[in-house]
């Protein structure tokens, strides 16, 4: 009878490694059903996790923050806060691309940590799903007396 039982355990274990049993060990399937993140709510968490951290100037290359500084100048346009933001979402686990501009004089190493750390523990937090992975890269640095949004001289004409 001791070889049944521990046959029973064995078993058991199996079931639990493998999601058998009582349900997975995801938050996101159970008895009652299963959820499905999509790539874009994912995308818009890890966009707005980064933005969050001081250092963090804007997310995106050259192109794609023109494009989007237009299409916010727009009426009626809003902020694309994917931009800059590439996922991959499987059923239990996710992994994440981000393009930032770092602020000037800051420790990149630092800021990057930063936002690898706020994004997972965010995605992890709001979805349920295991970040495997931030990879970041840094592809300009955005200097103070870069700024558009304010001009640098009086106008020529009055």
């Amino acid at each position: 009878m001791a070889q049944n039982d521990t046959d029973q355990k064995s078993t058991a274990r199996e079931e639990t490694a493998s999601g058998a049993g009582r349900g997975s060990d995801s938050a996101l399937t159970g008895d009652r059903g299963s959820t499905t993140i999509a790539d874009g709510v994912v995308s818009k968490i890890a966009g707005i996790a980064a933005r969050d951290v001081t250092g963090v100037y804007s997310l995106g290359g050259g192109a794609a923050r023109a494009f989007g500084s237009i299409r916010e100048r727009i009426p009626g346009g809003s902020t694309n806060y994917s931009q800059g933001v590439g996922v991959e979402v499987g059923q239990k686990e996710a992994a994440v691309d981000l393009e930032i501009v770092a602020e000037y004089g800051v420790a990149i190493a630092d800021v990057a940590e930063a936002v690898r750390r706020n994004v997972a523990s965010s995605i992890e937090r709001m979805t349920g799903l295991k970040v495997t992975e931030v990879n970041i890269a840094v592809s300009d640095v955005h200097l103070p007396d870069e700024d558009d949004d304010e001009p640098d001289d009086e106008p020529r004409v009055k």
